[in-house]
């Protein structure tokens, strides 16, 4: 498709956005109207005025700018629907907060909360709805053979051989593959052998630009040991004013993720193996502030009585202080009942010989230690409330992997095991609800990393659902 007719294409999209806008502004207007008829008389009387025009027109540029910012004019052949779907849920919901500021700023009376989610979810639902619906007809359009477009890829290594099929697999995308450029190598009978061809070398390059429709250039080879022709590549497309791709992968990375983030005109990629910035965990964050602070104020009268007979029964403070590693290795101080004997930690190299789990942590059933009081409390798992303090704070979250001492951090010898330390430690994990300690340690490390690569805020919901039973039945509490 022609630049030309793509813009034109493009400016009626953001016309159609801007009228879509302009609808769910009605309707959102004939709903408060219906429940409180004041607002519309109010609304029509003050419409004519000259401010209110400015708003409203304020709110079509903001719309439009917010829209152009979420990226939801920019191409989308290799973005799928779930990634288009969340950027249009956050710009519904930042325009909805624009014009929520402007409502309070300016006191304007109709823009009332119901307003306000009645716009909300009417535009993000009809935006949704309308990309939909142009993902269907591009898709229709695309397998009849129009508004294809030509990528060269550069290299030929199992990563370009690997790219190009999922570009096949995909062929309402669009695209339709010419070729591949390289030099002659070994590894090009990998590439025959799966059905592919050489479209021209690196020298020929500039050639067959110059000759051939060629809207995209995909780069995939290994930067390390070519970096000269990639560099060249490079400046051929920038010359040709011909768009490159690279896929984000370059070190053959096998389980990190990658995003890509513009910063002071430059794009950078970022891998990462922890949990994703960004939304889900401002939403885990509030949630485990929330909780832990309502479960407080709950359980007062159950942290009183616990520490209360800590006091009568036992010598010593209530609550026992730990240096721990949360997150990536930030040592704080763990709260939590104490069960042991005051001097526990300095008995513990009289005692490590009894040790009955694998790997560096120290754990057994029937520690001399602990306290007859304490075998109850960690039955009970009633030793482990003082953490939501730590929840409260941001040290731990309600669902993680256990923060560990740092002398079972020091006994660590498998640098995979301590990418556990990636997310933000909890109270509760797979671990917990999983049999505790009565799992291997291998096992244990292994569950932590299931659920960081796993992560949802269904599973952390799932595991709290979990974690209630576990405890009841004290499931390897030791």
């Amino acid at each position: 498709m022609g630049m030309i007719r793509r813009q034109m294409l493009l400016n009626v999209l953001k016309l159609f956005d801007l009228l879509l806008m302009i609808l769910c502004f009605g309707l959102a207007t004939l709903i408060v109207s219906k429940t409180v008829p004041v607002s519309l008389l109010e609304f029509l009387s003050l419409r004519v005025k000259i401010g209110n025009f400015v708003v409203f027109f304020g709110l079509v540029w903001v719309w439009h700018i917010i829209f152009s910012s979420c990226g939801l004019y920019a191409s989308r052949r290799l973005s799928g629907r779930w990634d288009e779907a969340v950027d249009i849920v956050k710009a519904a919901f930042l325009g909805s907060l624009c014009l929520a500021g402007a409502a309070l700023i300016l006191q304007i009376t109709l823009l009332r909360p119901l307003f306000l989610l009645v716009f909300w979810l009417s535009t993000t639902l009809a935006t949704l709805i309308s990309r939909s619906l142009l993902r269907v007809l591009l898709k229709w359009v695309r397998l009849r053979g129009r508004n294809l477009r030509f990528m060269l890829i550069v290299g030929t290594n199992a990563r370009a051989i690997q790219f190009a099929k999922k570009i096949e697999c995909n062929p309402a995308m669009g695209y339709r593959l010419l070729g591949f450029v390289d030099d002659e190598w070994s590894g090009l009978e990998a590439l025959r052998g799966e059905g592919y061809s050489l479209a021209c070398n690196f020298e020929g390059m500039r050639v067959f630009l110059r000759e051939n429709v060629v809207d995209e250039v995909a780069m995939a080879l290994p930067m390390r040991s070519r970096h000269a022709h990639a560099s060249e590549v490079a400046t051929v497309c920038e010359e040709h004013g011909i768009p490159l791709r690279f896929t984000s992968n370059l070190f053959d990375l096998k389980t990190a993720r990658s995003r890509s983030e513009d910063f002071e005109g430059d794009s950078v990629v970022t891998h990462y193996t922890g949990t994703p910035d960004g939304w889900p965990m401002v939403v885990k964050r509030i949630f485990d502030f929330a909780v832990s602070l309502v479960l407080i104020i709950l359980l007062a009268p159950v942290l009183l009585i616990a520490a209360i007979l800590i006091k009568l029964t036992s010598p010593g403070p209530v609550l026992f202080f730990q240096k721990r590693l949360g997150l990536n290795k930030r040592r704080f101080s763990i709260y939590k009942f104490r069960t042991m004997v005051p001097d526990a930690e300095k008995r513990m190299r009289d005692i490590e010989h009894l040790n009955e789990v694998s790997g560096p942590v120290f754990k057994i059933k029937n520690d001399p230690r602990i306290t007859p009081l304490g075998k109850f409390l960690r039955k009970t798992s009633i030793d482990e409330l003082p953490q939501l303090f730590n929840v409260l704070k941001g040290d731990m979250s309600l669902v993680g992997p256990r923060p560990l001492p740092v002398r079972d951090y020091e006994g660590f010898n498998e640098d995979w095991q301590r990418r556990r330390f990636s997310v933000r430690p909890g109270i509760t994990c797979l671990w917990q609800v999983g049999g505790r300690n009565s799992i291997a340690f291998e096992k244990w490390m292994a569950l932590d990393l299931e659920y960081i690569d796993g992560w949802s805020l269904w599973l952390d919901f799932q595991i709290l659902l979990r974690t209630i039973p576990a405890i009841l039945k004290g499931s390897g509490a030791a």
